[in-house]
Order: structure tokens, then sequence, then C-alpha cells
């Protein structure tokens, strides 16, 4: 069955992610990790079973890492998400989770690992954000996913919700994934996404 598997909030360093989202949801991240292929870390925050274990996760550059050989994903090296990002972290886009990835994806299926996790993802060779990071990566798991291990700190996905000035697009390709159902569509003069949470705090919505 497919589903939300995470949403990626990027920063321009993982202290400043993770302080960021903290404040705003009243609850402390767990521990994530190193991403060697992009040269990126993490840390991570359970959203419960409501969306079959959807984590959210908080992504970096990781400064002690050797460059990559290949574009990071999610847009981390391009100049404008790194304008994007010097004016806050943000959400920038979302992973679902499906029993095999199908064809065709955007991209190619990458074998990657984490520690003892093992999974493989939809990402285009230049590193960017299939268009413009409102259709998710596809991911599938060769095992348990990290949210199997997350605490349950009492925050929940309430609802994704996607913007674009080509709805049409966007819809006709998630239909194709069988996807459509996981987020609701907007026509937007940009692209962007927004998630409404459910915390300790109150309702947070993150954008």
């Amino acid at each position: 069955m497919s589903a939300i598997d995470h949403l990626v909030i990027a920063a321009r360093t993982l202290p400043e992610g993770a302080a960021w989202l903290e404040e705003r949801l009243g609850v402390s991240l767990s521990p994530g990790g190193e991403h060697p292929t992009f040269g990126t870390h993490n840390r991570l925050l359970s959203l419960g079973s409501a969306y079959l274990s959807a984590y959210l996760e908080v992504l970096a550059i990781n400064p002690d890492a050797p460059s990559p050989l290949r574009p990071r994903w999610f847009g981390l090296d391009t100049p404008a998400m790194q304008a994007r990002l010097e004016r806050g972290p943000a959400l920038i886009h979302w992973v679902a989770r499906t029993p095999a990835v199908p064809l065709p994806v955007q991209g190619e299926l990458l074998s990657l690992q984490r520690g003892s996790y093992a999974w493989t993802l939809s990402v285009p060779a230049d590193g960017s954000l299939p268009l413009g990071g409102v259709l998710p990566s596809l991911i599938e798991w060769q095992a348990e996913s990290p949210a199997a291990a997350l605490p349950d700190v009492g925050v929940r996905l309430h609802h994704l919700e996607l913007s674009t000035p080509e709805p049409e697009q966007l819809s006709a390709a998630l239909n194709q994934l069988q996807l459509s159902q996981l987020a609701t569509l907007h026509l937007a003069e940009e692209v962007g996404l927004r998630a409404v949470l459910h915390a300790p705090k109150g309702e947070v919505e993150l954008g």
C-alpha cells in the first residue's frame, strides 16, 4: 500500500534546522545519521502511526563529509536552494513509500544505505527536485524504515498540501503513481508544500 514515507525539511546546518523545528513543535528530535553518497546528514521525528509510520527528516549538508561524486539530492547544491535556506529552514519535499518502486520514475533508482538501513530511492541525475518538490521521490525499504525505531513524541501529520502553477501535470503524475490520495493540490503562482501538524504546542504549519 502506498503511503507518505517522510517529509524533508532542509536547513543551512543541521543544528539550525533541528533547533528551528524543536522550538516550533515543542519536542526533541531523534539522532539520524550520515548519507555518504550525498554528503548530508539528518535528524528525525516520528509522525506516529496515523500515516503508516511516517516521519519527518531535517536534512543539511554535512561539513565534515567529503564532497560527493554526484550532485546532492533535493537541490541542495543549487544557488536557488542555498538562497532559500539563507532565509531559514523550509519544507522542500516529500517521499512516498511504495511496495515496489514503479517505472517509469523521474531520474535513477539508487540503492542506498545508512548504517543498518537500506533502501531504493528515485533520484534525478542532476539532483533536482521532481516538479520543484511537489512530485514525491519514491522509496522502497529493504527492511524496516527508521520510523520503526523512533519514539512517539505526540506529533501527527494532519494533512499535506501541494501548490503548483501546473496542477494538471502534477495530478496526472500522481494518478499514474497511484499517489493522488496522499495530498491535496492547489493552483498557485509558485511551487510549494504545506504540512499541517498536530503537536504538543498545538497546530503547526510547515512550509
